[in-house]
């Protein structure tokens, strides 16, 4: 299914009360979902886009790994429990949430290195096109990727990048017969904006250049369909709503008919056509696996399946739905209650257009963020001016929205956020 698939709004009626709210909770098919997830008493947490909660199962599944697979099974783990596929199976696993058939989807390293890899592996399948179009406010890491990936090259590359919404018009426009890869975050980090993924792809791949989604802001929170879209390459990051834990190992997609037309830049023991057959040359695997690189992280790996396994019979229709409906009422709440306060929405008004976050525009965002943190609401900030609240739609609460608004306004009414030890900066923004 595609990423507007139950994002319509028709008849839906905003609650305007914390009763309406509690209603609304009392009818989720997926309120269930919270129970499975260790969430702090007091805490409202609205920062599952940044880092996912802790899922209730992950600590006895860790303690199972360490104390018995590793501490009495030792090496024979690799193959008696399964270590060895664990790539492969979590891959197959997050496959079914982006809309990927099995044998595309690898689980390995993080997103940086997975785009350095899948990045060098499509310009090496368009030799002679030495353009790679992307957007200005892409997540940093994805322009540094490219930057350093230019300048390993023969310095003929060129990043080229279109302005902050710029819409897929501009985009299409920008597809030259000299551009190679067209490099964008399906959903933007800072403003919540959605690229519609299925267009784009298409007139990428009509101009004759390839596609390279970063889906760490989407996988998870918005249903893909990368298959049936005709992806040719994604990234994507385990520890925002696959809740995989600080960290969690990535994962990427390579369209089957790419699979060992490129050679991956790292190459390692693991992405080798027989790793155990110890030889000197490098031969690469013919499939997915030739984009592993070295060992397999088994600790980091079992956390994110237990993530993964807290998808397992939802409907993703359903998880849309509902992110839809919590992030269509916090916008109804704060301009409703907080008109005046200097608030400007960051975020695409329309449903369709948005991913699973609000983003807020504020002359004061940062302490007003910690004045928040302070009352219990986790939500986050990124420079210069933008409050970003992310709702994951397996434990997020309507509930919560409501409070969250309720305390937003005391922030903004009592002038808390003046406080001298709000404005001060921590390392981690």
């Amino acid at each position: 299914m595609r990423a507007d698939a139950g994002a319509s709004l028709s008849g839906m009626t905003i609650a305007t009360t914390r009763a309406a709210c509690l209603a609304l909770d009392a009818a989720d098919p997926l309120a269930a979902r919270r129970a499975r997830f260790r969430l702090p008493e007091g805490l409202n947490y609205l920062d599952g886009n940044s880092l996912g909660v802790l899922p209730a199962a992950t600590p006895a599944r860790l303690s199972q790994v360490i104390a018995g697979e590793w501490g009495e099974g030792l090496i024979r783990s690799w193959n008696a429990a399964g270590w060895i596929e664990a790539p492969r199976r979590i891959g197959d696993q997050i496959g079914r949430l982006i809309g990927a058939t099995p044998g595309q989807t690898l689980a390995a390293d993080s997103t940086s290195i997975n785009l350095h890899k899948l990045l060098a592996m499509a310009l090496s399948l368009r030799p002679g096109r030495r353009v790679i179009v992307s957007e200005a406010d892409n997540f940093p890491t994805d322009l540094y990727i490219a930057q350093g990936l230019i300048a390993q090259l023969d310095g003929q590359h060129e990043l080229r990048l279109l302005p902050a919404g710029a819409s897929a018009a501009d985009y299409e426009a920008a597809l030259g017969p000299e551009v190679a890869v067209l490099m964008l975050s399906h959903v933007n980090y800072r403003s919540g904006a959605m690229h519609d993924l299925r267009r784009l792809t298409a007139a990428a791949q009509a101009a004759g250049a390839l596609t390279l989604w970063d889906l760490a802001h989407s996988a998870g929170a918005v249903p893909l369909a990368l298959d049936e879209d005709g992806a040719d390459l994604a990234v994507g990051c385990g520890y925002k709503y696959l809740n995989g834990g600080p960290g969690a190992p990535a994962f990427l997609y390579i369209a089957k008919r790419w699979q060992g037309q490129a050679r991956s830049p790292l190459t390692g023991w693991f992405g080798h056509a027989q790793p155990f057959a110890f030889e000197p040359d490098y031969v690469p695997a013919p499939d997915i696996a030739q984009a592993l690189c070295g060992t397999p992280p088994i600790l980091s790996l079992s956390a994110l399946e237990v993530g993964i396994e807290q998808f397992e019979g939802v409907d993703l229709v359903e998880l849309r739905a509902k992110s839809v409906a919590l992030c269509e009422l916090f916008i109804a709440l704060v301009e409703s209650r907080l008109a005046g306060q200097g608030f400007v929405l960051a975020s695409p008004r329309e449903a369709a257009r948005r991913g699973s976050q609000v983003c807020l525009r504020h002359p004061a965002a940062w302490p007003i963020c910690q004045a928040l943190i302070a009352r219990g609401v986790i939500g986050d900030f990124r420079a210069p001016d933008i409050l970003r609240f992310g709702f994951a739609p397996l434990y997020v609460r309507y509930l919560d929205v409501w409070e969250a608004v309720s305390e937003l306004e005391q922030v903004m009414r009592s002038g808390e956020w003046r406080q001298p030890g709000f404005q001060i900066k921590s390392k981690v923004t």
